[in-house]
C-alpha cells in the first residue's frame, strides 16, 4: 500500500508535455493551475517557470492542497494555494493580486485521491459511504440526494449526466430501495444497479454511468465548468492561454462550444480567443498504456486575442 504522503510524489499528471507546450511557461510569467489537485501539473509550471514564474494552484479538497503543499513547497513564495472550487475563479485570482494571468490551465474529473480512498465513496469498486463530495466540508452526499429526490429528478440526473439508457429502471428501483440497505454503502447501490439494468456492455460495469452522473450532480461540476469558461478568458492577458483537459463527452462539448463560439463569434465585449487545437488533443499510445487514467482525457487549448 503506497502511503498517502507518498501519493502525490507517484502521481502521474495526465498530458503532461501536451499541457505544458500549449501553456508555454515563461520565467516572467503568473500562472494558474485551477485543479491543482495533487500538484504534478502545477510543479511541471513552476519548473518551466523557473526562477520567477508564479501559481496559483485551486482545489476545493483540502487533502488534495496538503498533498500538493508538500510537493510543491520547494517553489516557496512563488506557490499560492486557495481552497475555492474553480467556478469562483476570478475571484481567487482577485484576492491574489494574480489578474491578468499568462496561462491557466484546467484538469477536470476526479483523481487518483478520490478514487482509491474508500471512505470518499466515489469508485463502486470499494467500500464505503456512498459520499461523492469532492469538498467533505460541505453539500449534500450522494445518499443525502437518493433519500431526498423524487424519482423522476432521479432518472433526469442518470439519463442528463450519466448518458445512461435505463435511467428510469434504475431510478425506480432506488426509490424502492428507500429504507434498506440497498441504499447504503457503493457497493450495495453497483449491486442495485447491476439488477436493474437488462443487459451488459462489454468490459464496463453496469454501475459507470450512475456512479458518474451521481458525481457529477453532488459537486455541480458542469455548473462549475460553465462559470469558469465564462470568466477564464477575461482573467488572461493578451497572448495568454487557456488549457482545459475533460474526461467525458459532456464536459468536452461545453469546452469545445465554448472556445468555437468566442473564436468565431461576432465582436462584443467578451474577450476574443484563438483556438490553438483546431482538433482535440489525446494522449499517445505510449501514455495510454503506461497510465489508464489518460485514455479518456481530451485536451482543448485557446490564447487571448488583443483587446
Amino acid at each position: 500500500m503506497v502511503a498517502a504522503s507518498d501519493a502525490a510524489v507517484l502521481h502521474e499528471p495526465v498530458l503532461l508535455d501536451e499541457a505544458m507546450g500549449f501553456l508555454a511557461p515563461t520565467s516572467s510569467g503568473v500562472y494558474c493551475d485551477a485543479t491543482v489537485g495533487m500538484g504534478g501539473h502545477a510543479a511541471a509550471i513552476l519548473e518551466r517557470s523557473s526562477p520567477h514564474g508564479r501559481l496559483v494552484g485551486i482545489d476545493r479538497d483540502e487533502a488534495a492542497l496538503k498533498l500538493a503543499g508538500a510537493r510543491l513547497a520547494r517553489f516557496g513564495d512563488r506557490v499560492r494555494l486557495v481552497h475555492a472550487r474553480f467556478g469562483s475563479l476570478r475571484t481567487v485570482l482577485a484576492s491574489a493580486g494574480a489578474i491578468p494571468v499568462d496561462g491557466c490551465l484546467v484538469d477536470l474529473g476526479v483523481s487518483s485521491l478520490h478514487l482509491d480512498r474508500p471512505e470518499r465513496g466515489f469508485s463502486f469498486r470499494h467500500e464505503g459511504p456512498l459520499d461523492m463530495r469532492m469538498d467533505p466540508s460541505q453539500g449534500d452526499t450522494a445518499a443525502d440526494f437518493l433519500r431526498g429526490a423524487d424519482g423522476t429528478e432521479i432518472e433526469a440526473v442518470l439519463r442528463d449526466l450519466g448518458e445512461e439508457r435505463y435511467a428510469r429502471r434504475i431510478a425506480s428501483a432506488i426509490v424502492a430501495a428507500r429504507g434498506t440497505s440497498e441504499l447504503a454503502t457503493t457497493s450495495a447501490l453497483a449491486a442495485l444497479v447491476a439488477r436493474a439494468v437488462p443487459s451488459r456492455e462489454r468490459n464496463r460495469d453496469p454501475a459507470t454511468r450512475t456512479f458518474q452522473a451521481l458525481r457529477i450532480a453532488i459537486n455541480d461540476e458542469l455548473g462549475e465548468l460553465e462559470r469558469l469558461l465564462a470568466d477564464a478568458p477575461g482573467c488572461l492577458r493578451p497572448g495568454g492561454r487557456l488549457v482545459v483537459i475533460s474526461f467525458h463527452s459532456l464536459e468536452d462539448r461545453m469546452v469545445k462550444r465554448r472556445l468555437r463560439a468566442l473564436a468565431s463569434g461576432p465582436a462584443t465585449a467578451e474577450p476574443r480567443l484563438r483556438l490553438l487545437t483546431k482538433h482535440v488533443v489525446v494522449a499517445a499510445d505510449a501514455e495510454r498504456e503506461r497510465n489508464p487514467r489518460s485514455r479518456s482525457a481530451r485536451l482543448r487549448a485557446a490564447e487571448r486575442l488583443p483587446s
